[in-house]
């Protein structure tokens, strides 16, 4: 089969005129017959990182036929219903006192059509309990910070919110992953196998026809062996030790814009602090700010959970979204030199760009990625790094295990 270049981006003027964007609750419905071509892809064991063994993923003849980026769907009433409830949780936060009944506090979850979102983790099978859990570990100590917002920056920032802005934000970040819980469902169905549910079709016009697909660069009997999106001429170094969520957001928005915006221009729409900036900021702004979300490309982008995700399947998620949708992938690693050798020190939570992949047959899988972290900017002692980086893509997949958010956005 022929592959077919992307679309040309749309034009972005009216999302980069403003932060506050309303977006409609529903585009383009079609006819949900892709979701007969949706992938099923089995549970894999759990891959040892050695030097070999690891060979190429290719799909087989049941699962190489993908459907369509899906779109946004509507808040139904159930779901506001939910968002409301949620909100209204949120007011425990101002009386809640001691490390343990604010992470408790903090951790407020929705469920939408069966999928359980949990703010400021989100799409995830986690109980509550166990993502609070998470919340009330100390960080390592003696690692550089490179501008991931960690346990206890996100504890301070809930605290630190009136009740109103608190509640704004909650249900800014509830209404998105409501109109998203389509895009969630396909993913699970397609990387993990998750059955769709019988009404799915019902619910979710907006999934739209594999015809789609051709001009987003479609696959036949298996992804190619390697392919990479975006330019390196967009990736430049964080020139702030906390602005690795900047920099990342600069590579991902200039190569949607095809203009170079600074990083402190970045820096202020996701409201990055010296504590760092919130993966769920940075899928909130590449949804505004560019259009890697629209239906030509990945749909919403999500920040989803992928502790339950073997390395097939987030290696999976990798080509799909490299490959298939032609966007780049928010990685949310911790640096640390066993994952990363070309760090002197270990470092802490991080944002990459993933931008690649090669399945490298016979040897370890690669990612690619733009790495905005270069030490030597901040320590002229200490080696640089360099901005493209190919690495062992089961160690990138370790690293972000290692984060205690194990998400991504994608």
């Amino acid at each position: 089969m022929r592959l077919l270049p992307p679309q040309t981006p749309r034009s972005l003027a009216h999302r980069i005129a403003s932060d506050d964007v309303r977006r409609p609750l529903w585009r383009h419905p079609a006819s949900i017959a892709a979701a007969a071509l949706a992938l099923t892809l089995g549970a894999v064991p759990f891959l040892p990182d050695g030097d070999a063994g690891q060979g190429a993923i290719v799909p087989s003849a049941e699962t190489t036929a993908p459907t369509a980026a899906v779109g946004r769907g509507q808040v139904t009433p159930e779901m506001q219903a939910e968002i409301d409830r949620v909100v209204a949780e949120g007011a425990a936060l101002d009386g809640a006192s001691g490390r343990t009944t604010q992470a408790l506090a903090a951790v407020r979850c929705a469920t939408f059509e069966g999928q359980r979102y949990c703010l400021g983790f989100g799409w995830t099978n986690q109980s509550r309990e166990a993502l609070a859990a998470r919340l009330q570990a100390r960080p390592a100590l003696g690692r550089e910070r490179t501008g991931d917002l960690d346990a206890a920056g996100l504890l301070a920032r809930g605290a630190r919110r009136s009740t109103s802005e608190r509640a704004a934000a909650d249900r800014a970040e509830l209404t998105a992953a409501a109109q998203a819980v389509g895009k969630v469902w396909m993913l699970r169905h397609e990387i993990q196998g998750v059955e769709l549910p019988a009404d799915f079709a019902a619910r979710h016009p907006e999934v739209a026809t594999g015809t789609d697909l051709q001009a987003r660069g479609g696959f036949g009997g298996s992804y190619p062996e390697r392919s990479k999106i975006l330019t390196s001429k967009v990736a430049q170094a964080q020139n702030q030790t906390w602005w690795c969520g900047p920099a990342t957001m600069q590579a991902i928005g200039w190569a949607a814009q095809g203009k170079r915006k600074n990083q402190s221009y970045w820096a202020r729409r996701l409201g990055t602090t010296s504590a760092g900036t919130a993966i769920t900021d940075m899928v909130r702004v590449v949804n505004n700010k560019t259009d890697y979300d629209d239906e030509a490309h990945a749909g919403p982008y999500v920040t989803l959970d992928i502790s339950d995700f073997t390395f097939k399947q987030w290696y999976r998620l990798m080509m799909r979204h490299v490959h298939d949708y032609r966007a780049p992938v928010v990685l949310h690693p911790v640096l640390l030199k066993q994952y990363y050798p070309y760090l002197d020190d270990d470092a802490s939570g991080h944002f990459q760009v993933g931008r690649g992949y090669d399945q490298n047959p016979g040897g370890n899988p690669q990612l690619g990625w733009f790495e905005p972290w270069d030490q030597s900017k901040f320590d002229p002692s200490e080696p640089a790094i360099g901005r493209v980086q190919w690495r062992n893509a089961y160690r990138s997949y370790r690293a972000n295990l290692a984060h205690f958010q194990h998400n991504v956005g994608v």
